[in-house]
């Protein structure tokens, strides 16, 4: 079989050593890695010659890709060769040139592999079929996160925090944490000591910033033992590190603390800002309850931003993890009539408001964590399956959500939030994806130009 080969260059608006020290940091594998992919690190060494990286991928079944890396050369290319995996073959080199277009200020991404499909004739229909697209997809997603993480980091000309972390392991804290590393930031992740009671205080102590996510999930049957845990890991637990943080010598400039958009409760086709009162229900009791809990690190002259967060969009977890399933099998449908309001953001403007709310004085309290466009329940499901190429005709009604899911699935499937981006947009933030449909083909890899 033929050594097939792609290229792909793109400038980066930043100089060649910075470039090139963002793919030596942790964090990079894990940002580079596409979401609609699985796969897992399970190793990675380094970038240096002998270095090896070793994954856990599904093509098409779960197996191990193990690479090795050599012809290094500082600051300009490093090379990973595949000795285990799905392909026959696989080299791929990374090149960071300066571009000549501005006298080598700044740099040209440059991404070569030559490869070589497995299984003879079947590979080749594989690759005629689907997989030089799969390729195509794969690096325009790689260079889009790297250029516009890059622009993230310049536009605080690249400053560096020491940031605490909490809920490092969920799905907004997994993809914070690499995001961050990447950008030269100091990361702690912040566990509850084995008692449960309080935080490590060492990973707190000297701290810039301490990003609060940890909470228990929501989607769960709520039980009455849950919904007391639910409530606890969110006020109690915010408490206690409020408490804790305005206790320090040297305390936190900045607390960003999660919080969500159930705080508004189910309020029809109303336009909410973050002017606008608290509901009545059980998740608007504890958004309320959760905010006023960071009440003691304001005291302390913490500033404090309270991310009021809509439906986060990213297939490896949450929401549309859970839909992704039904809906590739055409069996997705809109529920309950699909008129209630869904205020969704993707995952990437998610990590795009916690820095800009690090390094923004003007962000205080409550802010608005969503896209400009918020979308009914039945523009969303038609969205969705279009960017699959689905139908999603199989509609479920009001009573079948609350059989199988209770007062949970009332409140967190079937509640209408349309909610304003007001403070984001007075500040002028700048979306990755600020459609819908942009965002899930971007997830999804599913772009109309490829």
């Amino acid at each position: 079989m033929p050594d097939r080969t792609f290229t792909l260059k793109t400038p980066i608006d930043t100089p060649p050593p910075d470039l090139f020290a963002w793919h030596e940091r942790d964090g990079a594998l894990p940002r580079l890695t596409p979401p609609w992919e699985y796969a897992k690190v399970v190793e990675f060494g380094g970038i240096r010659d002998g270095q090896k990286v070793v994954m856990e991928v599904k093509a098409p079944w779960k197996r191990k890709w193990v690479a090795v890396h050599k012809d290094f050369i500082d600051g300009l290319q490093f090379r990973d060769e595949q000795v285990e995996g799905p392909f026959a073959m696989w080299e791929h080199t990374h090149r960071i040139e300066p571009d000549p277009q501005t006298g080598g200020r700044t740099s040209v991404m440059h991404d070569h592999v030559r490869y070589r499909m497995p299984f003879w004739l079947l590979g080749e229909i594989a690759h005629a079929v689907f997989g030089r697209d799969k390729i195509e997809q794969m690096f325009a997603y790689r260079h889009g996160v790297l250029k516009a993480d890059i622009e993230d980091h310049n536009r605080v000309n690249n400053q560096r925090r020491t940031i605490a972390v909490t809920g490092s392991s969920g799905a907004v804290g997994s993809a914070l944490v690499p995001y961050l590393t990447t950008g030269g930031h100091a990361v702690r992740r912040v566990h509850r000591p084995d008692n449960g009671i309080g935080w490590q205080a060492n990973a707190l102590s000297g701290a810039d910033v301490v990003v609060h996510l940890a909470g228990e999930p929501i989607a769960q049957k709520w039980t009455k033992d849950a919904k007391q845990r639910i409530r606890d890991s969110r006020v109690e637990g915010t408490r206690v590190l409020s408490e804790a943080l305005a206790r320090l010598d040297r305390k936190p400039k900045v607390l960003v603390a999660a919080s969500a958009i159930g705080f508004y409760g189910s309020r029809g086709d109303e336009l909410l800002s973050e002017h606008d009162p608290a509901g009545d229900d059980f998740l608007a009791d504890i958004a309320r309850d959760w905010e006023a809990a960071t009440r003691p690190a304001a005291a302390a002259g913490i500033r404090v931003v309270n991310l009021r967060l809509g439906v986060v969009l990213d297939p490896r977890g949450g929401a549309l993890r859970e839909m992704l399933p039904i809906f590739r099998k055409g069996l997705g449908g809109k529920l309950a009539g699909g008129k209630h309001w869904w205020s969704w953001i993707g995952i990437d403007d998610v990590l795009g408001v916690v820095h800009r709310a690090i390094f923004d004085d003007n962000l205080i309290g409550p802010v608005n964590t969503v896209a400009p466009d918020p979308v009914t329940n039945a523009q969303f499901t038609k969205t969705l399956a279009r960017v699959l190429r689905r139908p999603a005709v199989f509609p479920v009604p009001r009573f079948a959500v609350s059989l199988r899911f209770g007062e949970m699935g009332r409140e967190l499937l079937l509640s209408s939030h349309r909610v304003d981006n007001t403070v984001l947009r007075q500040v002028g933030f700048q979306y990755r994806h600020p459609d819908l449909e942009g965002c899930l083909r971007a997830l999804l890899g599913k772009r109309r130009d490829l």
